[in-house]
C-alpha cells in the first residue's frame, strides 16, 4: 500500500512510518494539489514548470515541454496563468505536481468549480496519468458520483475517520439494484407482492420498489389479471452518493 492511514495521526509511505527519517525520500515519489494549484498568476505555464525545477534541483530541460504537452498546455506561449480558465489552472496544477516524475500524486477536490468540460479533461488526464504513466492518485472529493466514473478503490470517511475501505468491484456488488413500479391499484400490487412473499418498499402513493430479482413480464401479467395496470417500470441502482449516506447513517447523522 502507497500510503495508509494509522491512528492518533500517523501514517506511512512506501511502507516507511512519517517518524523515520527516511520518509523524507518517500516524499519525493509524490506529487500534490491541496485545494487550490499553486501557481504564480503573472507567469507563463512554462515559468510555473521551471519555477517547480528550481525549488526541486532537477534540470527544467529534462521534461518540461513533454509535461506541458501531457495537460494540453503547450500552446499556452506568453500567456500568463492569470488568464487561464479555472480549468487551464487546474491542469497547470497537475503539471506542476508531475515535476520529479512522481508515481503518487494527492489531488484534493479536483474538478472544485469546473464547467462540465473542465471536468471531462481532468477526468480524461487523470485516467490517462494512471493508465499510461503508472501514476496512483489519491483523490478526496465530495463529487461523489464523478468519482465513481474513475476510482478503483474507494475510502469512506466520516467526523475525520475512515469508516469504509472497499474496491469498486466490491462496492458495485453491494449496491442495492431494484425494480420501481407505478401500478394503477397499489393496493392491489401490494396484495400479490404480499402472497408471493416479495420483498417490496413503498415509496409513494403511486411507486413501489421490489428489492429482490424477479421475472417482471410474470409481475406485470398477474397484476394485469387482477384489474392492475403498471404504469410504468423502471430499474434503478443506488448511487455512490446515497450509498455513503447509507454507511454513515443518513443526511442527519451527527
Amino acid at each position: 500500500m502507497i500510503c495508509k492511514n494509522l491512528l492518533f495521526g500517523t501514517y506511512s509511505i512506501y511502507g516507511i512510518l512519517n517518524k523515520n527519517s527516511e520518509i523524507t525520500r518517500s516524499r519525493r515519489r509524490m506529487g500534490a494539489i491541496i485545494e487550490n494549484p499553486s501557481i504564480c498568476l503573472n507567469m507563463t505555464a512554462e515559468e510555473n514548470l521551471k519555477e517547480q525545477y528550481k525549488i526541486v534541483g532537477i534540470p527544467d530541460e529534462e521534461s518540461l515541454y513533454e509535461i506541458l504537452k501531457i495537460v494540453k498546455l503547450e500552446n499556452t506561449k506568453n500567456k500568463k496563468a492569470k488568464y487561464f480558465s479555472l480549468g487551464m489552472k487546474q491542469r497547470l496544477g497537475i503539471a506542476i505536481a508531475l515535476v520529479g516524475k512522481p508515481d503518487f500524486i494527492l489531488l484534493d477536490e479536483p474538478i472544485n468549480g469546473l464547467d462540465p468540460e473542465g471536468i471531462i479533461e481532468i477526468r480524461e488526464l487523470i485516467v490517462k496519468l494512471n493508465k499510461e504513466n503508472g501514476i496512483t492518485f489519491l483523490i478526496s472529493s465530495h463529487y461523489l458520483d464523478e468519482l465513481s466514473k474513475i476510482a478503483t478503490c474507494y475510502g469512506f470517511m466520516d467526523k475525520g475517520k475512515i469508516v469504509k475501505e472497499i474496491s469498486k468491484k466490491e462496492l458495485e456488488e453491494n449496491f442495492k439494484m431494484r425494480t420501481q413500479l407505478e401500478p394503477s391499484d397499489i393496493n392491489e400490487c401490494i396484495k400479490y407482492l404480499e402472497e408471493k412473499q416479495i420483498s417490496y418498499k413503498i415509496i409513494s402513493e403511486k411507486k413501489i420498489d421490489i428489492y429482490e430479482k424477479v421475472n417482471v413480464t410474470e409481475i406485470v401479467s398477474a397484476l394485469s389479471k387482477r384489474n392492475c395496470i403498471v404504469n410504468s417500470l423502471s430499474e434503478k441502482g443506488e448511487t455512490l452518493e446515497s450509498y455513503y449516506l447509507n454507511l454513515i447513517g443518513g443526511v442527519d447523522n451527527d
